[in-house]
């Protein structure tokens, strides 16, 4: 199936500054362009970093503190002590950064995120120069996706990649991102993997099937060894 890429969701160029940007014009971009963070690139446009608003904060928290560490401070808090004494974004930047490719798909673009609790991800070519970013809220494009171009994808590939499924059997309805699966399959074992075939496609809400087969087959797959429990 043709899954969206980053390509096809992110803001080409990006805000960036260099390490030795000052703090306050770090402040004055993300106020400037209403964003919350920006890449740190080198010399050749790699990128080497990023700083977030969250990176800026402990400046205002910690003022007047001094940068020691306290008797059984967690690490968070004591990287942000230090981070209250830091005058450019070399200082302030949480390094190295997590970036993606152009042609990172928008599943794994959500995966890298979640994994590591980001917002935002910069886009990179291969040599590690910055070509734009990709939010969170880039990926939810997917979902604009039309229903017809939904539909006319899971009739065309989705349903075309099941061994078994014939596609005249099926008749496939879309409301929403919600698709809705009427008719008949050969047998009750091809229901499972074609919901979760058809639940891969890009922009799809979720899956409802009111398919009946022929013959119930899913008595006759082998049930998983149980060792014997040992007393």
């Amino acid at each position: 199936m043709g899954r969206w890429n980053v390509a096809d969701v992110m803001t080409i160029g990006a805000i960036s500054v260099q390490e030795d940007t000052p703090f306050k014009e770090i402040v004055d971009l993300l106020e400037a362009h209403e964003i919350n963070a920006v890449p740190v690139v080198d010399a050749h446009d790699r990128v080497v970093g990023v700083v977030s608003s969250a990176d800026l904060v402990p400046k205002i928290e910690f003022a007047g503190d001094d940068d020691h560490p306290r008797l059984f401070e967690g690490r968070h808090t004591r990287q942000a002590r230090g981070k209250a004494h830091a005058t450019a974004a070399g200082e302030l930047m949480n390094a190295p950064a997590v970036t993606v490719l152009s042609t990172t798909s928008v599943v794994a673009a959500a995966r890298i995120m979640e994994n590591d609790e980001l917002k935002r991800l910069p886009v990179v070519d291969d040599l590690g120069r910055l070509i734009g970013m990709v939010t969170r809220r880039d990926l939810l494009k997917v979902f604009l996706r039309s229903d017809e171009d939904i539909r006319r994808e899971i009739l065309t590939e989705a349903v075309d990649d099941l061994v078994g499924i014939d596609r005249s059997q099926l008749r496939v309805e879309v409301d929403d991102g919600v698709v809705t699966l009427l008719g008949e399959v050969d047998r009750g074992s091809l229901v499972p993997p074609l919901v979760r075939q058809i639940e891969r496609v890009d922009g799809v809400v979720d899956v409802v099937s009111h398919l009946s087969f022929d013959r119930d087959d899913t008595a006759d797959q082998p049930k998983p060894y149980r060792a014997p429990a040992m007393f």
